[in-house]
Order: C-alpha cells, then structure tokens, then sequence
C-alpha cells in the first residue's frame, strides 16, 4: 500500500498534468552546419586568371604561364610560356587592365619560375644548356646570376618553382635529377634532398623543413633540416584519390596544404586543401579541360589570408 507522502504525490502529478498538459521531451536541435570554406586564388597554366570566393573568375590574361603572383599593388607577376611572341618564354608584370608595366624576355629554352624580390627585382629560372638562376632589376638588367648543377638532355624537365629563401640562398626543385637543392650565390650546393618521384615545388618553412610537391607521384612530402621526411599526404590517404599530377603547393597560415592536379580535366579536382591529418577540408573543380600548373590562394572566406603562406 503506497504511503501518504507517494499518494499525495501522485495526486500532485495529476493536477499538473490537468493544468500543464503532459511534459513531452523534445530532441536537441541539431548544431548548425558549418560554414564552407571558401578560397580566391590566382591560377597559372594554359589559362591564368584569377577566381573569387564563389567560383567566378574576375580576371584573365590571354596567355599561358608557369607561374605568378598577385603584387601588393594589385598587378599580377607572371612567368610566361615560350611562344611566338618569346620563344624562351618570359618574365612579364601586368596590371588588371592588361597593360604590360615590366618585360624581360629568357634568351635560353623557357622560363619556368618568377618571384618577387624585396626591393622590387624578381628572381627567375632559365631553362637549358646553362641552366641557371638571374635575378633582374626592374630596369632590365640581371644583378645576379647563379649557375645550377642540373641535367642538360632534357631542358623542360631541368627546374620549376625556384625560390630564394631568406638566408639569401635559391631553393631549386630539379625534376628529371629528382632533387632539391640549396645553392649559395656561389652556386655552391649546401643542402639537398632525394625525392621518391620530380619534384616540381620546393617550399622552406619557417621551423626549417622543406614542402615538396613531386608531380607524377601524386604526393607531396615534407621533410626536416636533415632531409628525413617527416609528413606526408598521397592518394593513398585520401577519398577518390584526387591527386592527378601534384605540381604547385601553398602551406596555409593555419597550417593546411593546398595541392594542384595539373593533369585534371573538366569537372574533376583542380585544387583540394588538406589538414595536417590528411582530411580534406576545400575542393575546387571546374569544366576548363586544362588543369592549373601552379596557384596562389588570396583570400579564405572573403579575407585575406591572416599570416603568411608559402608557396
């Protein structure tokens, strides 16, 4: 027999349910969907043009590159294919309406690099019988010349994305040799790393470990100050194997990987950016037959990149 205290209770329970109507337990509200990351980018190859945070494109140029920059005056740095115009290929500075501001033809078979230098010289790489490094001062002449130890039977396949690193040595990726060097101005070899397939970008990070985009491998790694790698992301690890010729690099600010397919076709993975535990975080594709060569990401969700980055 329930006691007083368990009836009076009850009697309580009831009341409440007349008045209040039964309680009824209702599911917790889903948390919202994060926001999708969003990337504007300059994009280099047999297109370049520039591409906003939605997809559209805000800007072209009718010729193909290998490389580029977006300058702090908003004009674009371009490392020009060989054509008929420069059949070495070419270091040109453009602004947004298409008017040429700085040239400097290559004398040799092509030009594959460009960057800008403090002071406003760029750097570039020369490709063939004397592969070499020059940087060239905005009044067009070379104020620094550095010779590479590179193969010679195969002048396309000799350098790409050379940098010059803060030390005032040049970070050089030499595909068909398969390595990465350091060279001094000299042209002395001070640092080097074998690659598992060609390396296409070097890139020296601020802890002192190298980023390398190795183009038909379909990977990229990262290894430290002693040449021991020390990370790596390949289509292995990733879902649909999107990887299709891992050739530009960016190391975010937040510490994410940005990697280009330059052999992608319409409608398939261009660029994708990876965490540090291999998830893919941002893709982007569109319906160009022609891949993106090298990149330059400018802004993440409508603002500029917070830091710097590395490309």
């Amino acid at each position: 027999m329930p006691s007083p205290l368990t009836s009076r209770l009850v009697r309580l329970a009831a009341l409440a349910i007349l008045v209040f109507g039964p309680v009824i337990a209702t599911p917790a509200a889903d948390p919202p969907a994060p926001k999708p990351i969003t990337h504007s980018f300059l994009a280099t190859g047999n297109e370049t043009y520039l591409v906003d945070g939605s997809g559209k494109v805000t800007w072209s140029y009718p010729q193909s590159s290998r490389d580029g920059w977006v300058l702090e005056n908003g004009n674009v740095l371009l490392a020009l294919s060989k054509n008929k115009n420069y059949p070495g290929g070419a270091v040109v500075e453009v602004t947004r309406a298409g008017k040429m501001v700085f040239e400097f033809a290559g004398t040799q078979s092509e030009v594959n690099t460009v960057q800008p230098l403090a002071g406003g010289a760029v750097l570039m790489t020369e490709a063939g019988d004397k592969p070499r490094l020059r940087e060239v001062s905005r009044d067009g002449k070379v104020v620094a010349e550095v010779a590479l130890q590179a193969q010679t039977k195969d002048h396309h396949l000799q350098t790409r994305m050379a940098r010059k690193l803060a030390n005032g040595n040049y970070l050089v990726p030499q595909l068909l040799d398969r390595v990465v060097r350091e060279y001094t101005p000299s042209g002395k070899v001070v640092w080097e790393v074998k690659t598992p397939h060609m390396p296409f970008t070097a890139i020296r990070l601020p802890d002192g470990n190298t980023l390398i985009g190795c183009t038909l491998g379909n990977l990229v790694i990262e290894v430290d100050k002693d040449a021991k790698e020390v990370w790596r992301v390949t289509n292995d690890d990733l879902p649909g194997k999107p990887i299709n010729d891992a050739c530009g690099v960016q190391r975010l600010p937040n510490g994410n990987t940005v990697i280009t397919s330059h052999h992608a076709t319409a409608n398939q993975v261009k660029l994708l950016e990876v965490t540090r535990d291999k998830q893919i975080v941002w893709t982007y594709t569109d319906t160009r037959k022609s891949g993106i060569h090298h990149f330059q990401i400018l802004e993440t969700d409508g603002k500029p990149l917070a830091g710097p980055s590395w490309k």
